[in-house]
């Protein structure tokens, strides 16, 4: 199955009717200062490079940034935060990621998230990140090249580590602990990937200081690193 495949199914889903109820209803009554958009109001589709070895997974959309724009974390804190570590360690050409044909490229890179539509208080429940999960294992068996998964969050990573298991790879350590800068190794014959993890860049902690630019981008450097080696 390919990348484009899936997002058109992505796009189509209706596993969750009370997250497509709760989008559809965030698109028409809007926020104050988005009132002149006409939001996407849909599941969001994944976005980067077909070829990535490395792939970011995000929690979920924002109720007002890519519920409105279509592109994920497009649009609010998060992104703002996200795009300038990417630019910075050379994932992206820019720097700014505003709307959906704003002219962003990621290089070597893919980016997704464990629930596709955005949840009330972002906080998906069980249920959803359950249906939503097949999409995630499609999009890391198109990845063919993929070396480095970088989860943001403790919910993307229990997402993560549940991924690579059910795709049959052994994790050293067995039973690894979500921690910014975490990083576990995992295997499946001749095959290696390295799962990071890292504080999600919302507003909550990059405004409290709990994850700076500069612990952020050390993330980023490791993922080069560890592609570095590769080869």
């Amino acid at each position: 199955m390919t990348l484009e495949s899936i997002s058109r199914r992505v796009v189509r889903c209706r596993r969750c009717p009370e997250l497509r109820a709760y989008c559809a209803q965030v698109a028409v009554e809007k926020k104050r200062a988005f009132s002149d958009w006409t939001y996407w109001g849909k599941p969001v589709p994944s976005f980067g490079d077909p070829n990535a070895r490395v792939l970011f997974v995000g929690l979920a959309p924002g109720a007002h940034g890519s519920n409105r724009t279509g592109r994920p974390f497009t649009g609010d804190a998060s992104g703002d935060f996200l795009y300038p570590a990417l630019h910075r360690a050379g994932f992206s050409n820019q720097a700014t990621a505003v709307h959906r044909d704003d002219g962003l490229r990621l290089h070597d890179c893919f980016i997704t998230a464990v629930v596709r539509c955005a949840p009330p208080h972002n906080k998906p429940t069980p249920d959803e990140l359950r249906r939503c999960f097949p999409y995630l294992l499609e999009e890391f068996d198109a990845l063919e090249r993929l070396r480095v998964v970088v989860a943001f969050g403790s919910i993307a990573f229990d997402g993560c580590v549940r991924m690579l298991r059910e795709r049959g790879y052994a994790l050293d350590p067995l039973r690894p602990a979500f921690a910014h800068g975490g990083e576990a190794t995992a295997r499946r014959g001749a095959r290696e990937i390295v799962l990071l993890s890292s504080y999600h860049p919302s507003r909550q902690n990059t405004n409290t200081g709990k994850l700076t630019a500069k612990m952020f981008d050390a993330i980023f450097t490791r993922a080069k690193d560890l592609l570095r080696d590769d080869g």
